[in-house]
């Protein structure tokens, strides 16, 4: 039985999601995809490869569904088919740019939802579901620096982060006590030429004090490009040392 590398991954629809999605069809990845929208190009290159690659639309504030409907589908999958499986937990959101008391509820609740409830839900749902497959199991959730420092007007993504790296911790500690544990990583990507970086760029300079630093990056040619991050990303995931650090950069 020929077996195939398995990669689920979310925020593939766009910016460094797509990009890794690209690469690894490329690389010879069967896809699951979720993400708000589907993305015909990527089905129309899946397909020219002979790769497999399901995508499924899912808002990530409402991630429940999203981890019932994963754990199901995983659990109907043959592990004998398959040379391994990664989870890879990209999706993100920043609500309006501004300090804390001035951000609606409702922006506050989805970001938390998509940035830390959808990560933590999705690698329950992952590690339940392929607890007793003996293929390598892997999880890579993408944070951020902001993650790691604090930085006014920032602070659900902030938080977010910081919630993604300490709970990768605390999941790496506990699949270590595992015979067959999955290796978790918290990656920080680096700065990337993304929608979400155009966001902090025209966010208003009297409430986002660090804007000025944003527009700088990008006048100076200091972002990669969703491509240029997401063969850094996939190279990391494929280094011999994953998860022997649970919370990295990019660039370590």
């Amino acid at each position: 039985m020929s077996q195939r590398h398995l990669t689920i991954l979310t925020g593939a629809s766009r910016g460094m999601g797509l990009a890794m999605a690209q690469q690894l069809l490329a690389a010879g990845h069967d896809l699951l995809c979720i993400a708000r929208h589907t993305n015909d190009a990527l089905a129309a290159e899946a397909k020219q490869a002979g790769r497999q690659c399901e995508q499924w639309p899912h808002d990530l504030a409402r991630a429940d569904g999203a981890a019932t409907r994963l754990d199901t589908w995983l659990q109907a999958r043959d592990q004998r088919e398959l040379a391994s499986v990664t989870l890879i937990n990209n999706a993100g959101l920043i609500p309006r740019i501004a300090p804390l008391d001035d951000i609606p509820v409702d922006q506050l609740k989805d970001a938390m939802r998509v940035d830390l409830e959808a990560p933590l839900l999705l690698t329950s749902a992952f590690l339940r579901a392929t607890a007793a497959w003996k293929v390598p199991r892997k999880v890579l959730n993408i944070s951020s620096g902001l993650g790691r420092r604090a930085m006014a007007a920032q602070a659900a993504y902030c938080a977010a982060k910081a919630g993604m790296d300490h709970f990768t911790r605390c999941v790496a500690l506990e699949q270590a006590a595992l015979p067959n544990g999955a290796r978790i990583v918290s990656l920080a990507p680096g700065v990337i030429d993304t929608d979400m970086q155009v966001q902090l760029r025209g966010a208003d300079a009297a409430l986002f004090p660090d804007r000025g630093n944003f527009v700088g990056l990008k006048e100076k040619g200091a972002l990669a490009s969703p491509e240029e991050a997401a063969a850094r990303v996939l190279a990391y995931l494929q280094r011999p040392d994953f998860g022997s650090n649970p919370v990295a950069d990019v660039r370590d």
